[in-house]
């Protein structure tokens, strides 16, 4: 424990999520020990971001303006619509630049520990986009842990109900990694989702 400002610096970098009483030390001595660290430009980038940033009116993804640069791109194929639970599972995707057409972001799954239901979601917004009758296919693309399943089945049986075509994601084994460190599940969808060579 430090005197005054120092713990409570220290105390307000720990409540960020994944940064530990350690890591959180270490930033807070970075700050103090690098002379040139621009603690000005930081402080007004976080109030910019606080002031400019919003969610996407039409998918939910992060934007400073009213729809985000996916949904305002022409050349995306708006018959297919990605479904993922934050805004940073979109980034992760864009990577891959194998996917074209456009996201919806959940803001969360569903976890009955945490307090959160499917009325916590954007699904609602999501079954208003359905409704045009345009999108040919939705494709899940939750998270592979407990939470992410049960998003996924809640609304895998809520678009079969309304007859739109629905995929999840394919999981499996990662590239480069062992089969003797797989654990039952992943190898199981790894079988599951094995696909003809040709």
């Amino acid at each position: 424990m430090y005197d005054g400002i120092i713990q409570d610096l220290i105390d307000e970098f720990g409540r960020l999520p994944g940064i530990g009483p350690k890591s959180a030390q270490r930033i807070a001595f970075h700050i103090l020990q690098t002379q040139n660290f621009d603690v000005t430009r930081l402080a007004e980038l976080l109030n910019d971001v606080r002031e400019k940033v919003r969610f996407c009116e039409v998918c939910g993804n992060i934007t400073e303006q009213e729809q985000c640069a996916i949904c305002r791109d022409p050349r995306r194929d708006e018959t297919l619509i990605c479904v993922v639970e934050e805004p940073k599972d979109v980034v992760a995707i864009e990577r891959t630049r194998q996917f074209r057409g456009l996201y919806h972001v959940l803001g969360g799954a569903i976890s009955p520990i945490d307090g959160i239901g499917p009325d916590d979601l954007s699904i609602p917004k999501l079954m208003q986009r359905l409704s045009s009758g345009e999108v040919k296919e939705v494709i899940l693309a939750t998270d592979p842990n407990l939470e992410g399943e049960a998003t996924a089945a809640y609304l895998s049986r809520l678009l079969t109900a309304i007859e739109v075509p629905v995929s999840r994601l394919a999981s499996g084994l990662p590239v480069g990694g062992d089969l003797e460190f797989a654990d039952e599940v992943t190898l199981g969808r790894a079988f599951e989702g094995r696909r003809k060579v040709e």
